[in-house]
């Protein structure tokens, strides 16, 4: 599940926990989104490492 999918999904379980009452659906969903989070930011981190290999491939091939 990508990054934002899981910051969506979670939002829906923190607002499905808080209007049912149910507070460990609406702390799973706290979690889901939190993790979303981080996979965005891993992912922001892969493709700036990637555009600094690709910045070092060219300046090496010129």
């Amino acid at each position: 599940m990508s990054g934002e999918a899981d910051k969506v999904g979670g939002k829906l379980k923190q607002a499905a926990g808080d209007l049912t009452g149910n507070d460990e659906l609406e702390r799973e969903g706290e979690r889901q989104e939190a993790a979303g989070k981080v996979k965005d930011g891993v992912d922001k981190a892969k493709d700036k490492v990637n555009d600094a290999v690709d910045h070092v491939k060219d300046a090496a091939n010129n």
